[in-house]
């Protein structure tokens, strides 16, 4: 990667020298975390479910983001490190260190040209995705070239060629398969604002021949009636669209992938097979309802299924760990940020599922809104994998206090969903009653009172959450929180003490101009964890982690 460097360096340096009579723009910023890792075999903290807390004690990770633009063109470097860090495999530590973004990109005319690391989509990005979320490890760059074109009539059409950027063993390289992919996109408008947006895609994927020879390699070792003949390459068609029409929204997308070999479902052989997903919705929205016209309503609705759909640069690459995915399938579930109700997620299957949510927000004036939601997910033999019922009623009482109370109840296959053995790891029913009120002291200071209350007789038993948090606007924050395990329940997980478990947070923020300070002492709780519908399972944690993150 140091020739990499080396190059975009070279360029940009030479390109500022001829025009420097020229003012170029430049931007960046930084990201940098210290983690400090506390045993705690109490709560399962321990060597076993991290390297860290036996040998390495602490972590560190570091993004340096630069991007210079002058006269057309735009040029961006990321220095990446890694030390010990466990944020790539929650239970392995990497160290390394170099050029984990590179990219040049300049305009001429109406076609944008892009040499080096790029992100981008295709559709809802069932078809092809490239992107980064950073909070799980995820970076799934592409490194090669891609050529836009925008055409009249509102025409645009991309293609790109390229690798992968490496897994977690491999963090600074870039994986061996070859992918390409073409998109174009038209976007009609009606002269009385309804809006349609039509796209379709095409994506390949080659296999290197050292990943050929180990498929044909497994294949040779299956039964004479389960063997086949494997493919080098596998194509990926969809065909999407958006649209909106008065108070009504509509979206589709129908994706087919061609045969190829993919793991099954227990992972330990390969078949021949192609698969298919599809997704679409229908929303709806309306403001200014009743009397006093202060009220509204949206609804929304979204439908998925998944059949043999796990479109990855190669057969052997980690799922769990994320590893080498191309698609982007976010969990059908609804998104949660209070810490007891995103306890039980329901990832993607890529194996086969059937997703249905639907979501109402009804504002009663604009002092009242309460949300219900409802989600089903279910294999495609109709087993239920995930049902999730909420409702919440937020109210503003007036210029200082407001609150929220709600309640969930979820059933959750932690078989499925977390690996665990069927056989004690029995379906996970909660019902879950929460509550939230903050107290807006002065134009700077609020506090926010939060708490939550799950019951469940599997897994780990039942839980209490509670966090007291003070805001001083725009510098300090302030949080104090305690989780605890209130009725606990060991069948599944017996490596965690038998008694009632605590596992405490405090948390500080500090904001100057931009750059932002943050310090917190947290114990974690085993389970999935999901951030922009991407979820994976995380083991316990007990520590302390420092971050510190500016623009300039």
């Amino acid at each position: 990667m140091n020739k990499y460097f080396t190059i975009v360096l070279a360029v940009v340096l030479s390109t500022a020298s001829v025009y420097a009579q020229d003012k170029g723009v430049f931007s960046g910023n930084l990201q940098s975390n210290f983690s400090v890792f506390l045993k705690d075999s109490l709560i399962g903290a321990t060597e076993t479910a991290s390297p860290q807390y036996g040998k390495q004690i602490s972590s560190a990770e570091t993004w340096l983001f630069l991007n210079y633009d002058i006269k057309g063109f735009h040029f961006a470097a990321r220095y990446d490190l890694f030390n010990n860090s466990n944020l790539l495999n929650p239970s392995g530590a990497f160290t390394g260190q170099g050029l984990g973004y590179w990219q040049i990109k300049k305009n001429v005319g109406d076609l944008e040209i892009t040499v080096g690391s790029f992100y981008d989509q295709f559709g809802s990005g069932a078809a092809f995705r490239a992107f980064e979320n950073r909070l799980i490890g995820i970076d799934y760059a592409m490194e090669g070239v891609r050529l836009k074109y925008n055409l009249k009539n509102d025409l645009t059409v991309k293609a790109f060629t390229g690798k992968q950027k490496g897994s977690q063993q491999n963090r600074f390289e870039t994986s061996p398969q070859i992918i390409k992919g073409i998109n174009a996109e038209k976007f009609l408008q009606s002269a009385d604002g309804n809006i349609l947006n039509l796209g379709v895609s095409a994506v390949n994927r080659t296999l290197d021949e050292s990943t050929m020879t180990d498929i044909v390699t497994q294949i040779n070792g299956l039964p004479l009636e389960e063997r086949f003949y494997p493919k080098y390459n596998v194509y990926v068609l969809n065909g999407y669209f958006n649209a909106s029409y008065k108070d009504f929204g509509f979206n589709g997308e129908y994706n087919y992938k061609t045969e190829e070999a993919i793991k099954n479902v227990a992972g330990n052989s390969l078949l021949s097979r192609d698969g298919s997903l599809f997704t679409g919705g229908i929303s709806y929205s309306k403001r200014k309802l009743g009397k006093k016209k202060q009220g509204g309503i949206g609804v929304n609705v979204q439908y998925r299924r998944i059949e043999n759909f796990p479109l990855t640069v190669s057969p052997y690459v980690n799922l769990p760990l994320l590893q080498g995915i191309m698609t982007y399938q976010p969990s059908m579930s609804r998104q949660a940020s209070y810490r007891m109700l995103a306890r039980y997620q329901a990832p993607a299957q890529f194996s086969g599922e059937q997703a249905f949510q639907a979501e109402v927000m009804y504002s009663l004036s604009k002092a009242t809104n309460v949300t219900l939601n409802i989600s089903e997910i279910v294999d495609l033999n109709g087993k239920e994998l995930f049902n999730e019922k909420f409702v919440q009623v937020e109210h503003k009482f007036n210029r200082k206090w407001k609150g929220k109370i709600g309640l969930q109840m979820i059933t959750y296959n932690q078989a499925i969903y977390e690996g665990k053995d069927p056989k004690k790891a029995k379906n996970v029913e909660t019902f879950t009653p929460f509550g939230e009120v903050s107290y807006k002291i002065n134009r700077r200071n609020s506090i926010r009172l939060e708490s939550q209350m799950l019951n469940t007789q599997q897994d780990l038993g039942s839980f209490y959450h509670g966090i007291l948090e003070w805001t001083s606007s725009p510098k300090f924050t302030v949080a104090v929180s305690d989780m605890i395990n209130t009725n606990p329940v060991r069948i599944v997980n017996t490596t965690l003490a038998d008694q009632v478990l605590h596992y405490p947070s405090v948390f500080v923020k500090y904001n100057v101009k931009t750059t932002s300070f943050t310090a917190a002492y947290i114990k974690q709780v085993e389970g999935v964890v999901c951030t922009g519908g991407i979820c994976r399972l995380e083991p316990a944690f007990s520590g302390i982690r420092f971050t510190l993150t500016t623009q300039f």
